[in-house]
């Protein structure tokens, strides 16, 4: 035996595996600095009555610290002067709008969520609007912040369904083939063989028992199929991830910047004279219409809009007449056409929207566009503030006093907007075809079941109102405001469920909220339930389990929330997907079977918990990487089936021989030979097999499902049976004078490879014929099997390799010869599955087939 050649080929194989391990991880998994790129390096801190730039990670307790807009809160901070303040904590919270903030004492919330705490700025929000001071209380690994992220490290990361396979696989391996080769050792010896020589056998059999390739094959497929991913889109950062995917049967879908946009827009208008106009386009730009009546409105061209302005004029000679008949001598009225809704949303605004991107609050942001889709982007120019009123939690609204630039010499007008009820409490009036009359009670109730439909539909309602005094002003109307959900996400939800995936939507907005948006995506109805956050703090571990089956919507859910919910996913058997992009979605994502973050809205700390990310942020990606994932799993099972028949014949082959007390038939060279650099290429090219239509089809397979089912078994030990049979005859036929030459090593050598090749060929599908597939259809497959051939012959012909794997040169008709013998392995397999279709085939359901052309 070349025991030098031996241990040199070990050798090499092991540095293989774990080099080609180690890059892959090495170069998708870097490390993110969260905690650096989450928090401003500099802040505005009072040290010794003066203010100074310190860095962030020098705040201590105590510190005051100073905001304005456009920082990013360097620390948890009990803030005690607020001017205007609003801070988004989307990341923590899931909800779009931004979290005005007071100074007032407020006790701190017994389910600790983070919404409700409006005196306190939490480290890593953005402030949008309005500036502050406060007095920090918590810094690093001590703020909200830092409680989330170590949550978030002292969740473990399980194990994919591929990696438990995989270990069941190799114990199953490896107690059979110890218990083997003990056995045949024990043999050996008791037939008064060598013990040297019994210890070299048991090293052969180890090797030929435990196919070397197989974990090169694994990882280089998933590396591969990471690439294909990429190129749609998706990063995975961990290969067992990939076939993961295939298994997944829940996703848990965050449903701020996931599922939506994170773009308050408008959809809805109501003037208080009862036009209704409905709103198209999303996004801080002028795409989109204004649709009154069916007709596009632009600026005051509309017909029912110059109504209005003819009104005003035709009547303004006698309304005092008017106005004195109808006793509502006691309102005012206006004659500027301009004075409309519109121009209290664009005139009580402090947001600046320039090419697309937002500076301020989310609904001012989108009462501007709607101005530009009315083609009335200059309306706040016009203008001249004197004051301001900010927007406060107590009063619900917001107030400016203006001048109109051509008339500095005429009275100051108010323009307001805010919430519903909190506006009407300042108007007696209300705007119609050009007149202000009075707010009766009915008109009021009107108001009011108008406001709670508009909300019933999950929309943001803010109303205005305008007029010379507060008190006294009058009511113009009401817009229906939403983030939207993003373009395509109902048909990925819908293909999902097609194919046996469940979705979930987890969101920190309130409920009606929720609901609507579960209703759009078709992910909420009436055969399903929510659960809020509250109700899930109540609720056992167990008590979750039970009820978490039958629920698609989770509203006011906290990052604790998230997580039991993972938990209580996980404990019914479902392999869990978790979407999200915020801080408050980071301990969830890295629980969940596979976490994925979104590439562009997501934070820095949720893509380091996460497993895969969305480059685009785009739902429907998700459906890509779940149709690689159900596919990689069978292709990895066929190169299963290749490599382990080829290591049992292999196995066997050994066996036989020792029992018959013969030469070993293969070497220990020819035996790694065959199981890395002969099954490795042709192994690797089954891993890239082109996607079956079929599998897609499938329901996501069972977590429990081994890798080697009884099917694929009696398929591995067919062709094991063939292959055996096969090389045993030629070396029978070839030892006839019970003397090994090289001559009978290489017969033999040469028709185990060849026997290989066809049985690749073979296992490229567990069900189709290659006359179904192609013979040329993976390229990869042809490069690789034509190169193993070119190989072997290069092992035959090239003297340097036939010192190395004692071979010697073969003539013409003897490679025919094992050609035709070896081709038995692939007809004996076409015969087989033949059989099986017979049996299992049915045609797809036209339903399948639409979904198919879908994917």
């Amino acid at each position: 035996m070349q025991q030098i050649d031996d241990a040199i080929s070990i050798t090499v194989a092991l540095l293989i595996v774990v080099t080609v391990a180690f890059v892959q991880e090495y170069r998708s998994e870097k490390s993110l600095e969260e905690l650096s790129k989450l928090v401003p390096p500099v802040c505005h801190c009072m040290r010794d009555g003066h203010m100074e730039d310190l860095l962030a990670r020098e705040l201590v307790p105590g510190d005051t610290v100073s905001l304005i807009a456009g920082d990013r809160v360097p620390a948890d901070l009990r803030l005690f002067e607020a001017k205007d303040l609003c801070i988004d904590e989307s990341s923590f919270t899931g909800e779009t709008e931004p979290c005005h903030k007071t100074t007032a004492t407020q006790p701190k919330p017994q389910n600790g969520t983070l919404a409700t705490r409006s005196n306190i700025a939490l480290m890593g929000s953005l402030v949008r609007v309005g500036h502050g001071k406060g007095i920090v209380i918590g810094t690093g690994e001590n703020s909200e912040f830092g409680e989330i992220f170590k949550m978030m490290q002292a969740e473990e990361a399980p194990k994919t369904p591929l990696q438990r396979s995989m270990d069941i696989l190799g114990k199953q391996l490896s107690f059979y083939s110890l218990g083997i080769i003990g056995c045949i050792m024990l043999i050996g010896w008791l037939q008064g063989k060598y013990i040297l020589d019994m210890f070299t056998i048991g090293v052969s059999l180890a090797v030929a028992a435990i196919p070397e390739g197989l974990p090169i094959v694994v990882t280089v497929t998933l590396a591969l199929c990471v690439i294909r991913m990429s190129k749609k889109n998706a990063i995975v950062k961990k290969l067992p991830i990939v076939e993961a995917l295939g298994c997944c049967n829940v996703i848990c879908s965050d449903k701020t910047g996931t599922l939506t946009k994170n773009e308050m827009t408008v959809t809805c208008l109501q003037t208080a004279d009862g036009l209704h106009a409905d709103v198209t386009g999303v996004g801080y730009n002028a795409d989109g219409d204004v649709r009154l009546d069916g007709e596009c409105v632009h600026g005051f061209s509309h017909p029912s809009i110059t109504k209005l302005v003819e009104d005003i004029k035709a009547v303004h000679e006698f309304l005092p007449r008017l106005a004195q008949r109808f006793c509502i001598h006691q309102c005012t009225y206006s004659c500027d056409p301009r004075t409309k809704i519109m121009q209290a949303g664009c005139v009580c605004n402090n947001t600046i929207v320039r090419e697309n991107s937002l500076m301020g609050q989310p609904t001012e942001g989108a009462l501007l566009a709607l101005a530009m889709k009315m083609g009335l982007k200059g309306l706040r120019e016009d203008y001249i503030r004197k004051s301001e009123i900010p927007f406060s939690s107590e009063q619900k609204w917001m107030a400016v006093k203006c001048v109109h630039k051509t008339q500095k010499d005429k009275r100051e007008i108010y323009f307001v907007k805010g919430a519903l009820e909190a506006v009407l409490q300042q108007c007696n009036c209300f705007h119609s075809y050009g007149l202000s009359q009075p707010i009766l009670p009915w008109r009021l109730q009107e108001f009011k079941q108008e406001a709670a439909h508009l909300g019933s539909s999950g929309l943001r309602v803010l109303s205005m109102a305008s007029g010379f005094q507060l008190g006294g002003l009058t009511f113009l109307g009401m817009v229906g405001i939403i983030d939207p959900p993003r373009p395509g996400v109902r048909d990925a939800v819908h293909m999902l469920s097609s194919s046996g995936v469940a979705v979930k939507m987890v969101t920190g907005d309130a409920m009606e909220t929720a609901l609507a948006i579960g209703n759009r995506l078709g992910i909420y109805d009436q055969s399903v339930y929510a659960l809020s956050g509250e109700d899930i703090e109540t609720l056992s571990l167990e008590k979750l389990a039970q009820v978490i089956p039958r629920v698609s919507v989770f509203y006011r859910a906290s990052p604790s929330n998230k997580l039991k919910i993972v938990k209580a996913l996980q404990q019914t058997g479902a392999v869990v997907g978790m979407t999200g992009d915020g801080v408050n979605d980071a301990v969830a994502l890295r629980a969940a079977d596979i976490g994925v973050a979104m590439g562009q809205s997501g934070t820095d700390v949720c893509k380091e918990a996460s497993d895969m990310i969305l480059v685009d942020d785009d739902f429907n990606t998700i459906m890509s990487a779940i149709a690689e994932g159900k596919c990689i799993f069978y292709n990895i099972k066929n190169f299963v089936r290749f490599q382990l028949s080829t290591s049992i014949a292999a196995l066997t082959l050994i066996t036989i021989a020792t029992l018959m007390n013969l030469p070993n038939p293969l070497n220990a060279m020819q035996i790694l030979w065959i199981n890395i650099i002969m099954d490795g290429p042709p192994a690797q090219s089954l891993g890239v097999e082109p996607v079956d239509k079929d599998i897609i089809l499938r329901p996501p397979r069972n977590v429990k499902e081994s890798i080697l089912t009884r099917s694929l078994v009696g398929k591995i030990l067919v062709s094991s049976f063939i292959i055996v049979s096969g090389t045993l005859f030629v070396f029978w036929r070839e030892l006839q004078d019970n003397m090994i030459t090289p001559r009978d090593t290489t017969m033999t050598f040469t028709c185990f490879v060849f026997f290989d090749m066809f049985n690749a060929l073979s296992s490229r599908s567990q069900s189709k014929s290659v006359f179904e597939i192609g013979f040329l259809s993976n390229h990869m497959f042809c490069y690789a099997v034509g190169a193993s051939i070119m190989g072997q012959l290069a092992v035959i012909y090239f003297p340097p390799l036939q010192k190395v794997f004692q071979t010697e040169e073969l003539g013409l008709m003897d490679l025919l010869f094992l050609m035709l013998l070896t081709s038995t392995v692939w007809i004996a397999s076409e015969i087989l599955k033949m059989l099986e279709r017979r049996q299992i085939a049915a045609p797809l359901s036209p339903k399948r087939e639409q979904y198919l052309e879908e994917v």
